[in-house]
């Protein structure tokens, strides 16, 4: 019977039989951890691939039989374990789970953990830079954080926020699969990692949760109103909401708020406007033969084309390749 193919397969980093250049190869992409095949007498057959981005990477791993993982504390990454196949226990303190493809782990890495993967076992794991993801959180709570991040190990895939944040990974490994133009374009790449990042911070419980999810400061109208201004003088750049508050000097979720309360919009969806009316200006002046509508719509940071060409429409009443053709 054929081996299943890993996702990445584009990306291949590893494939090899020996425990040392496994434990070594895989230690360099994940962090160093000790590896031990549960019956000796059964070879390993390690397959990696992977590709990193900016403050997140995506590799897809599987040992081929049943292995004993010891990952050490790290304070450079986080990792989310979702499994493809297969199972695996995992224990991190006094937190014990048997991750499923309904069960992944995340993996804060602050103390010693131990892995089993059961033979035939193979996931996708998404690496955060933990200095970037911090550096997010802070945006997120215009402060920052005063203890490592950390979160619940269990990850409930079938959770409706849950399913929302891994549609955003599933998004980042097709565009890397099929070589797609999204990734050329900075804006939409830091708007997806952004996102990414958020959809984590939300949907996953952390030591950070009550303070992400509790009340916000209101902010001054000036705040809106400079918003407002840094938003119509920065959006063919790669704006997150974060970096919107962070410009304003208030907390991204206050900001949100303000947005709501003073515009009934949120800064997200203010850009998303604003964004609209650049692209339609600049459709109107291009040659229809020398650019394309997804090239214009890339580099002003619309990621889901479906979901542009739906807000172009119901915005203009027309399609953004009626607008490029007249």
């Amino acid at each position: 019977m054929a081996e299943e193919p890993l996702p990445l397969a584009a990306y291949r980093r590893l494939r090899t039989n020996d425990v040392d250049e496994a434990r070594t190869r895989v230690g360099d992409a994940l962090g160093d951890h000790g590896l031990r095949p549960v019956n000796s007498e059964i070879r390993l057959d390690v397959r990696m691939n992977g590709t990193t981005f900016d403050g997140v990477g995506l590799y897809s791993l599987g040992y081929g039989t049943e292995v004993l993982i010891t990952p050490q504390p790290l304070d450079s990454y986080l990792l989310v374990e979702i499994p493809l196949t297969g199972a695996a226990e995992v224990s991190h303190g006094r937190e014990r789970i048997v991750a499923t493809p309904e069960l992944a782990s995340v993996l804060s890495l602050t103390r010693p953990m131990s892995m089993r993967w059961v033979p035939g076992h193979a996931s996708l794991i998404a690496r955060f830079d933990r200095a970037a993801l911090e550096a997010h959180l802070a945006k997120l709570m215009g402060r920052t954080p005063r203890r490592p991040l950390t979160f619940s190990l269990g990850m409930d895939l079938t959770r409706p926020p849950v399913r929302s944040w891994l549609s955003v990974v599933d998004l980042l490994r097709r565009e890397a699969e099929t070589g797609g133009a999204l990734l050329e374009q900075p804006i939409a790449l830091r708007q997806l990692e952004g996102l990414l990042m958020t959809q984590l911070l939300l949907a996953q419980p952390s030591n950070y949760s009550d303070a992400l999810s509790g009340g916000q400061p209101r902010v001054a109208p000036t705040a809106v109103e400079r918003a407002v201004d840094l938003i119509e003088a920065h959006a063919a750049e790669p704006l997150t909401v974060e970096e919107i508050a962070e410009g304003v000097g208030v907390g991204a979720r206050a900001l949100q708020e303000g947005f709501r309360r003073q515009l009934d919009t949120t800064p997200m969806s203010y850009l998303r406007e604003v964004r609209l009316d650049r692209v339609r200006a600049e459709l109107t002046v291009r040659d229809p033969g020398a650019t394309t509508v997804t090239d214009v719509a890339y580099r002003w940071g619309f990621v889901h084309l479906g979901r542009f060409a739906l807000a172009y429409r119901r915005r203009f009443g027309e399609s953004p390749s009626e607008t490029l053709r007249r």
